[in-house]
């Protein structure tokens, strides 16, 4: 098994990394970069320069000059998040760049049931138990990354900072009301 194991299906779009039953992008939607960066672990600074380098570039809208903004999928904050998760166990920016291109040109349809495995050098795209026990019993895989865990993790981080939100604005909201009630005493 050398690089990647190879799967039959297709990504629909080359920009969208896994083509999995998730629902399709809404164009009119998406997170902004802060968003993005906190929901996948890493630095606004790391988030801008994988954007500009190529590595994992927005699929729903692109920075187009200044004052733009970039907005991310659910699949794009997937991917942030599984670069940062292959960062941290000591795998090189280039092999990272070579694993993402690949998974890219094979595609994967079930992500729930896909691992990542790497032997510190290489990643290996495993979409079975049966090919991460072949891999493991030749002594290549180290670790493994669990891609289903991951995603219900950004799911996760998501939902927790949705509801972050809408707690500030309820409290900026509550402020408002206050500073409003204080204006019209004044007033009056």
């Amino acid at each position: 098994m050398d690089g990647f194991a190879q799967t039959p299906t297709i990504v629909s779009s080359p920009q969208i990394l896994f083509d999995d039953g998730l629902p399709q992008l809404d164009r009119d939607g998406g997170f902004k970069g802060a968003v993005a960066a906190k929901a996948a672990g890493i630095s606004y600074r790391q988030l801008d320069y994988w954007a500009r380098t190529g590595l994992v570039e927005p699929t729903v809208q692109s920075a187009t000059g200044s004052g733009s903004q970039r907005l991310y999928g659910f699949r794009d904050i997937l991917v942030l998040k599984l670069v940062k998760r292959l960062l941290d166990t000591g795998i090189s920016l280039q092999q990272i760049r070579t694993a993402v291109a690949q998974l890219r040109e094979s595609g994967v349809h079930d992500l729930a049931e896909t691992t990542l495995m790497s032997d510190g050098a290489s990643v290996y795209l495993c979409t079975s138990n049966d090919e991460v026990i072949d891999l493991v019993s030749r002594g290549q895989g180290v670790f493994g990354i669990a891609v289903g865990k991951v995603l219900r993790e950004v799911e996760t981080s998501l939902v927790d900072l949705d509801e972050r939100r809408e707690d500030a604005q309820q409290e900026s909201n509550q402020l408002d009301e206050l500073a409003a009630r204080r204006q019209a005493r004044k007033i009056s």
